[in-house]
């Protein structure tokens, strides 16, 4: 199980705390975290990412492992530490 960290409006749309897991299959990337994400939860679907092109909101930046993950490519393998559960992938929002 992957652990994922949401900012505080996307746990207020989901109807969840601040953590939440999700089963991911293959490479743990960021792109395999979000499907799985939004498959679980599907009222995230567009808002942290474009539904179309897929790419990233401006406001939110992804980091994994204490790295800074929002300029990387979407199939980026993830830290180990990430990948078996031990630290989470955190979305936060950003502040203009």
């Amino acid at each position: 199980m992957i652990r994922v960290i949401l900012p505080y409006h996307l746990q207020n749309l989901a109807g969840v705390g601040r953590e939440v897991r999700v089963e991911v299959s293959g490479p743990v990337t960021p792109r395999s975290i979000l499907d799985s994400l939004e498959g679980v939860y599907p009222m995230l679907r567009g808002t942290i990412r474009d539904q179309v092109s897929y790419e990233r909101r401006p406001m939110l930046r992804y980091f994994a492992a204490g790295e800074d993950f929002s300029l990387e490519a979407m199939d980026t393998p993830l830290p180990e530490p990430v990948a078996s559960g031990a630290e989470a992938f955190r979305i936060v929002g950003a502040i203009a």
